[in-house]
Order: structure tokens, then sequence, then C-alpha cells
């Protein structure tokens, strides 16, 4: 098959992203060099050392916005990575007839399949209190998931500043809510985002902003936090990167073991915060702080 003249008869595999982490060590070691040779640069130094000698935050940061997608994570449906449309170039041709239909377009379909489940559960969905329950439940399901269709360009917005500061930047009790993939149930919490900056920094209400890009998708919690993780990484390209997010499933309260008290943690760390356990310290102490 070809479309605009192009074969897209073998799909492209998307390369898999790899961080690699900074070595504190190294940084130290650089900034003796520095010393020894008489090298004494301004405040900021470090930045520039790493500018010269790119490998080492070359390897930590991530040059495109796909790998910020985690192995694994489903990508945004209507995109020219959807199956069948790798080379496809629907978002900038409008003539094309296979264009993917926008979210509005998918409601009478999804609300026929939440009509057919209250059929399946023994309900009349005719009877007045369920009239309208599939429309309003499709639309629900459209609003939990949004963040499909939202892309980390459109919101940063261009917020991101020069900043000649290389102190912690901590945003913590990010309200989160976001569905189980496994049972397509909520779960709910909050996320603490802390980065180190190297000359740029990201506008405070963006890292609130990128949680919601993530965790309005069908979800597990690990993989929500290393995908806010690298989205942090590829906005301002920091020294290090840290989340932890703290949730309630109620996958587990429910139902199965309904253990109504049971919290679930996990974090990751990258570049500094991973290497040094005294900037890892240093953020969770002020996440933990009261």
């Amino acid at each position: 098959m070809a479309v605009n003249g192009k074969d897209i008869s073998e799909p492209i595999v998307p390369p898999s992203s790899l961080i690699r982490r900074v070595s504190s060590r190294s940084i130290r070691n650089s900034i003796s060099e520095d010393k020894e040779n008489g090298d004494v640069s301004p405040k900021g130094s470090f930045i520039n050392k790493y500018k010269k000698t790119p490998e080492a935050l070359k390897n930590f940061h991530i040059n495109d916005e796909s790998e910020l997608e985690v192995p694994g994570t489903p990508m945004t449906p209507r995109t020219s990575t959807t199956p069948g449309h790798e080379k496809c170039t629907f978002h900038h041709d409008l003539e094309l007839d296979h264009r993917p239909p926008t979210r509005e377009a998918l409601l009478p379909d999804m609300a026929s399949s939440y009509r057919l489940l209250l059929t399946g559960l023994g309900e009349d969905p005719k009877r007045q209190g369920l009239l309208k329950t599939p429309e309003r439940a499709a639309k629900a399901m459209l609003f939990f998931t949004k963040g499909y269709d939202q892309s980390l360009e459109e919101v940063l917005n261009n917020a991101i500043f020069d900043e000649d500061t290389d102190e912690m930047v901590v945003v913590k009790d990010i309200e989160m809510f976001s569905m189980c993939e496994h049972h397509l149930v909520p779960f709910y919490g909050k996320v603490s985002i802390g980065y180190l900056p190297q000359g740029k920094i990201l506008g405070l209400s963006k890292l609130a902003r990128i949680v919601e890009i993530y965790s309005r998708r069908l979800q597990v919690q690990e993989r929500l936090t290393k995908q806010i993780a690298l989205a942090v990484t590829q906005a301002v390209r920091p020294a290090g990167v840290a989340v932890v997010v703290e949730g309630v499933h109620m996958c587990m309260v429910m139902r199965g073991v309904q253990k109504i008290n049971s919290k679930t943690v996990t974090s990751t760390m990258l570049g500094v915060f991973r290497d040094d356990p005294k900037t890892r310290e240093e953020f969770l102490n002020l996440v933990h702080f009261k």
C-alpha cells in the first residue's frame, strides 16, 4: 500500500528509550580537574563543563519526544504510529479519507457498548434512570482518558525559561486521578516531583499539567511514575529528576483483597537523584516534610 507515493507496507518500529545516568562522581571529578588546571569559571561552570564534554549529560538526555514512551506504553491512538498508519500524514493532509475519528465521533459506538453492558448486567437500558446513562458514561470515559489526545509540547506551551540556578525545585502533593488498565476502575493519590535545573526552569503549573497528561490514560502506577520523570527530563534537560507517587487503588479496595487502608508508593530517580544519596535524601525529606 502506498500513501503520497510512499510505501508503507512495512511498519516502522519506534526505538526503545534508554536512560543512562549521570554519575555524581564524574561531576565531582570534573570540577576538581578544573581547579587543578586553574580553570576557575564563574558561577555556572558546572553546566559549562558539561557543554564541553557532552557525553556525560548527552547520554542522560532524551533527544526525541517519541522516546518519552516507556516500552509497553500504549501510544496516543490517533497518531502516525497507529498500526497501519506508520508513514501516514493524516495530521497534515486533510484530503486523506482514512483519517482516524475524533474523540467526539466515538461517542455513539461507545454509548452503544455501554448499553450492551447494562443489558448484560440484567438491567433495562430503556428505563428512566438509565435512559441517558450510556451517553453519560461514554462522555465520562473520554474525560477520564483525555490524556491520549494531549502532547507534551501542547501542554508546556513554551513555558520554559532561562534562569541561572542549579538549586532543587520541588512541587509536591499534586493530586492525581487515573484509571487502572487491568480493571478499568479508578486509582488516585498524589505526585511529588523534584528536579535540578541546568540553566532552564519550567513554569510550576506545568509540572501539574504533565501529571494530567499521563494520569488521564489507562495506566499502571509504575509506568505513570516513569513517564512523568521522562517528560520533565525532555522539557528542561535537568541534571536529575525525582518523582514519587502515592496511590490508592480501587481494584484493591472495592474488590479482590478489599484492603481499604492500603497505599502503593512508587518512585523514579534519574541522574543525580539516583547516583547521589545526599541529593536523593534531601528530596525525600522535602517531600515528607509537613
